[in-house]
């Protein structure tokens, strides 16, 4: 490429594209680059935002620092448009986007190196390590955990060895998960119970070729749905944003209206069938992951909740249309790949309303196309970004018959 080419949009990963193919980092439409001497230059356009982290761009937590809020907002609403080609809309609400410095959980993985210890994200589309020295994702009480963090593995950490760490926020304090960090002498045992108690966390559990054992406890990790105390498993699925779940369970509850008996489907831990039945529906609740299940259920008999909680794996086994006959509306919330199966269920079903909750705008799409083509219409979008200057995207979704 010689002389100044135009970006003209922005790609997937966030990476900025001219009209004739070329792909440059960092970049967004309306920018101008040219390559010299082996760098690109960028002349910044009008979407174009000062990155806030010195990692950026090189690392993977973040993808697009360099945009400006409004035109994210713009591309994101874009992007869903052209998943749903051929779906007709009835509304689509304005993008809700989760603030700096608000993600609760995080995983994140470290090395030692001779005397060094990096821990961080991976680089972007890379396996090394970002050494983690600034973050503004991570609510602050994760991130005041990553220099502690560093110290204490390198001294757990043998040359060469690597261990992953989850940190999730709870409403009682901070969960760590430790993996592939040994703890079976007493000397070990004592380095991570002394640093629990120092640095007040409410569990630190470690995971190795046994599974998962807690080695101190200062007090259940909860978190609350609706209300709800729910005791997390390690390492649990959560919505990564207090606000950005707060956004999609008022955009679900929205959805069902007075729906009296709902279906949540994907349930995890009650996210979505904890408010629903505080609000006195009654409700049953489906997911596969077990530990999940487990705290869904006793926290739900704790309340004394109408919420019958039903172990299922629902793609090979979906809800079929005569059990679907049981309920005035449905939700789902399926992972990455969709629930192509239990959409054409519902497709076929007299159900009147179904609320989908996705983490894909692409199978969304595609479940989408199964529920109109089976007599539903799309009749408000709602796109929620929690996981801020990132493309990842976030949606709920009312169809009614």
């Amino acid at each position: 490429m010689t002389g100044w080419a135009e970006i003209v949009r922005i790609a997937g990963r966030g990476d900025g594209a001219t009209a004739d193919g070329h792909y440059f980092r960092a970049t967004v439409t309306g920018d101008h680059v040219r390559e010299s001497g082996g760098k690109v230059e960028v002349e910044p356009g009008p979407n174009h935002a000062k990155p806030v982290c010195g990692h950026f761009p090189d690392c993977g937590g973040c993808a697009m620092q360099h945009v400006s809020d409004a035109y994210y907002a713009e591309w994101a609403l874009e992007r869903l448009r052209r998943a749903l080609i051929g779906v007709e809309i009835g509304e689509i609400a304005p993008l809700h986007l989760s603030p700096p410095r608000s993600r609760r959980r995080a995983a994140l993985r470290a090395t030692r190196r001779g005397k060094t210890l990096t821990l961080g994200f991976n680089a972007d589309s890379s396996h090394s390590l970002i050494d983690l020295r600034e973050c503004h994702v991570l609510v602050p009480e994760l991130f005041a955990l990553v220099a502690p963090l560093r110290a204490l593995l390198a001294q757990a950490l043998g040359e060469g060895q690597g261990a992953g760490i989850s940190l999730t926020l709870s409403d009682s304090g901070v969960d760590v998960l430790l993996a592939n960090v040994a703890a079976q002498t007493l000397k070990q045992i004592e380095r991570l119970t002394d640093f629990a108690a120092r640095h007040d966390l409410a569990r630190l559990s470690v995971e190795g070729p046994a599974g998962v054992e807690t080695i101190a406890e200062a007090q259940p990790p909860v978190l609350r749905f609706g209300g709800v105390p729910v005791v997390l498993p390690p390492a649990p699925f959560l919505q990564a944003t207090r606000d950005g779940e707060a956004a999609l369970t008022a955009a679900v509850l929205d959805g069902v209206g007075n729906a009296p008996r709902v279906a949540d489907l994907f349930c995890g831990l009650g996210t979505f069938a904890l408010p629903l039945a505080a609000n006195r529906r009654r409700v049953l609740a489906a997911d596969n992951a077990g530990p999940a299940m487990a705290a869904l259920t006793a926290a739900a008999r704790g309340a004394g909740l109408l919420l019958l909680p039903e172990v299922r794996d629902l793609f090979r086994r979906p809800m079929d249309v005569d059990e679907l006959k049981r309920f005035d509306a449905v939700v789902f919330d399926p992972p990455r790949a969709g629930a192509a199966s239990q959409a054409a269920q519902l497709a076929k079903s007299n159900v009147p309303r179904a609320v989908a909750v996705s983490c894909n705008p692409v199978s969304f799409a595609a479940d989408a196309r199964t529920l109109v083509a089976g007599g539903y219409r799309l009749v408000k979008l709602t796109p929620v970004a929690q996981f801020r200057w990132s493309p990842h995207l976030e949606l709920v979704a009312v169809f009614e018959r």
